[in-house]
């Protein structure tokens, strides 16, 4: 089994305060790992260990392979160009356009031709189905949804191997929320990359996860497939899901 991601343990303190607690689980090259809880059931804390602005506490990370928090800036820089970051509110760039943002990283850190990263620009944003026109509109004249789209066009500029999606749907009416739930499943499949999506939004997390995690309290509650989650005995899963789609039951699809 190739394994993109490898958490042990997992246990971090702040200032004294308990944030993570033995949390281990393992992301598979190709799938949908979402990662799912409350307000401060310690989500994104999982992903900032992963992409190294974290360490340890106790427990280790490993990322392709290599353990996060025994590299060092080198390698943390070269870890990162490997992955793709979609923030939670977008964190575009308010003073720069759609093909400046989308191709920052092109502009910041390597000697392209302007023309040379405005054609890796089209191609990025025709896989998150947004035309070439908006290319040198402001991200305040777009829309919610083309604005979230134009972020994972960013974060997919560099080809990552794996792309996190911090709350994607956050802010989103629910039509456009299932938009970006196909397009995460979609680029996915049309690149063979790894996604791990962080989200309270379970019917997002049912619709587009291979395998989820359900954290409560920064501790983990149970891993499974969707199928497996929905089946769940566990009281807290049952309760949780109840709240977000409604009494449990399996699809006969």
């Amino acid at each position: 089994m190739d394994l993109i991601v490898e958490v042990e343990n997992l246990t971090k303190y702040i200032n004294g305060r308990l944030i993570l607690e033995g949390v281990t689980f393992e992301v598979r090259r190709g799938e949908i790992f979402t990662i799912i809880g409350g307000s401060g059931s310690g989500k994104t804390s999982i992903t900032k260990h992963i992409i190294g602005l974290w360490k340890p506490t106790k427990g280790y990370v490993k990322v392709f392979g290599k353990s996060v928090s025994e590299m060092n800036f080198i390698e943390i820089e070269e870890l990162r160009k490997r992955i793709g970051y979609v923030f939670q509110q977008g964190a575009l760039f308010d003073s720069l356009t759609v093909w400046e943002n989308v191709g920052f990283f092109f502009l910041e850190h390597e000697n392209k031709e302007e023309e040379e990263i405005k054609e890796i620009v089209r191609e990025k944003l025709r896989m998150v189905d947004l035309s070439e026109e908006i290319m040198d509109l402001l991200p305040s004249e777009l829309s919610g949804g083309m604005r979230k789209r134009v972020a994972i066009a960013r974060a997919i500029a560099t080809d990552p191997e794996l792309v996190i999606y911090d709350e994607p749907t956050s802010g989103l009416d629910p039509i456009t929320s299932r938009v970006i739930d196909d397009l995460i499943i979609n680029l996915r499949d049309r690149t063979g990359s790894t996604a791990i999506v962080v989200t309270h939004d379970m019917v997002s997390a049912f619709k587009i996860s291979d395998r989820m995690m359900i954290l409560n309290k920064g501790r983990v509650v149970q891993i499974g497939t969707r199928e497996e989650i929905l089946k769940s005995d566990i009281k807290f899963v049952r309760d949780f899901i109840k709240k977000g789609v409604g009494e449990i039951g399996v699809s006969k699809d």
